[in-house]
């Protein structure tokens, strides 16, 4: 008798996630309410019905709450490098980012919630800065995923600066969304403009390289 494996998360690891969920999503509110420096763990464990010590389990740093996608980016990445096939790394990741744009994925639809996030985050010093380091963080995993995919050691300068350059693109491009938005222009159209410019310079640095083909 054969038994047939299921990929599906169990019950325990729903109700994880969904606790966790719960957890960012009161969190997310607080903070754009009233400031994240005067919300304190505290005020977010009561607020969403758990322990102090259930929070920081999710959580380490009071900052991941807010910046709670990170490791979300680093699968759709890894995954869209994995199944590439014959397509080169930098075009498979720059498809993907088209894709999450063009199918309104929550990490780049721009909404009034977004706004208030970003406005949130601009005035904190201590969110400000996580931001930032995040970024750079990405930008060193991307150019490590880059690197494996074409055998090259993770110091390699070509991948560094690819990721960087991408990182860069994306980033100036959802602030240029952002702006649109508030203008109450179309933000998916300033997004691809902006990222499709950045891609065409990348990807001119790039040619001749196993990153471009």
């Amino acid at each position: 008798m054969s038994i047939r494996m299921s990929n599906q998360p169990g019950v325990r690891d729903r109700k994880k996630a969904m606790t966790r969920q719960t957890i960012s999503n009161v969190a997310t509110r607080l903070f754009v309410e009233h400031g994240f420096e005067n919300v304190s763990v505290d005020d977010i464990a009561r607020e969403a019905s758990v322990a102090r010590k259930t929070v920081f389990n999710y959580f380490p740093r009071k900052e991941d709450l807010v910046f709670d996608r990170e490791e979300e980016v680093r699968a759709l990445v890894r995954q869209a490098l994995t199944d590439r096939g014959k397509q080169s790394p930098i075009l498979a990741f720059q498809a993907l980012m088209r894709t999450l744009v063009e199918k309104q994925h929550p990490l780049f639809r721009i909404t009034q919630r977004p706004i208030r996030f970003w406005r949130t985050v601009a005035e904190s010093p201590a969110l400000t800065a996580r931001a930032r380091e995040l970024q750079v963080t990405l930008a060193d995993d991307l150019a490590g995923v880059l690197s494996d995919a074409v055998g090259r050691p993770h110091s390699d300068p070509d991948a560094r600066l690819a990721a960087a350059m991408l990182m860069a693109t994306l980033v100036v491009a959802y602030g240029e969304a952002l702006h649109a938005f508030r203008k109450k222009r179309k933000p998916e159209t300033a997004f691809v403009s902006v990222m499709q410019r950045g891609f065409v310079g990348v990807n001119a640095a790039f040619a001749g390289t196993p990153y471009v083909r």
